[in-house]
């Protein structure tokens, strides 16, 4: 209506709906349905298609079985969450993932799969559950693994403290340009959450996030992992890749 003049939703396939009418939008209703692929995009099929090459995938492979905590960034469509999903088809069938989203886009391949999703505020302004709620809740759960969809504001205080906290062979995702970006994003996102000196956070994200992931797309559209870095340490007020 013309308080609330866009829709953020979910059909019962999966696809994505957004929805805005006048006066945001100026030329009439915009109605946008993103379609998910049905096949599984696994770490094989990046490399079949030359998204990733030989060595990259086995190091990822490598990354998830020795349960290190994971953040992979890309620009808007560059197929951060496709990754995420191949990447998630690595850990172990054994081990008890809980899912957080925003909007339900992850298609988990394994069978011990718990999925949460956000509430948006109803009419009156009431019943909202966040991402941040959400990673409180999940941690009474006792999950082998953590997966958020994607971080976009204050949640990154409480995934970088779940992390530090022995739960690890988590994923995440961000939008950032670079992996050096990713970085100062988190720094900015945790700032939101709280006001912390800046050398506190990047202390914790040194020690909380193992392994960051670039994606990219490219000028003739593919989409390809361009970087694999390590997290090494805090040193001088610095986080050295």
């Amino acid at each position: 209506d013309e308080q609330h003049p866009d829709l953020d939703a979910r059909l019962p396939d999966g696809s994505r709906v957004h929805a805005t009418i006048p006066p945001i939008s100026r030329c009439g209703t915009i109605l946008s349905i993103r379609k998910f692929k049905k096949d599984m995009l696994t770490i094989d099929k990046l490399e079949e298609y030359g998204s990733i090459p030989r060595e990259g995938a086995l190091l990822l492979n490598a990354i998830v079985k020795l349960r290190k905590n994971t953040i992979v960034s890309g620009g808007t469509s560059s197929g951060k969450t496709s990754v995420l999903n191949a990447l998630s088809g690595l850990i172990p069938e054994n081990d008890r993932i809980l899912v957080l989203e925003d909007a339900s886009e992850l298609q988990l391949q394994q069978k011990h799969c718990v999925y949460f999703e956000t509430r948006k505020p109803d009419k009156g302004g009431q019943g909202e559950f966040s991402i941040r709620e959400l990673v409180i809740a999940s941690l009474r759960l006792r999950p082998d693994r953590l997966v958020i969809g994607e971080i976009r504001g204050g949640e990154a205080l409480d995934l970088l403290q779940s992390l530090n906290t022995g739960h690890d062979g988590g994923f995440s995702s961000g939008h950032a340009n670079s992996v050096k970006d990713m970085l100062s994003r988190l720094e900015t996102m945790v700032l939101m959450a709280a006001d912390l000196p800046l050398p506190a956070i990047r202390s914790q994200i040194a020690s909380a996030v193992d392994i960051m992931v670039h994606v990219a797309r490219m000028r003739d559209k593919t989409r390809k992992v361009t970087a694999i870095e390590e997290v090494d340490r805090f040193e001088n007020g610095e986080i050295i890749l």
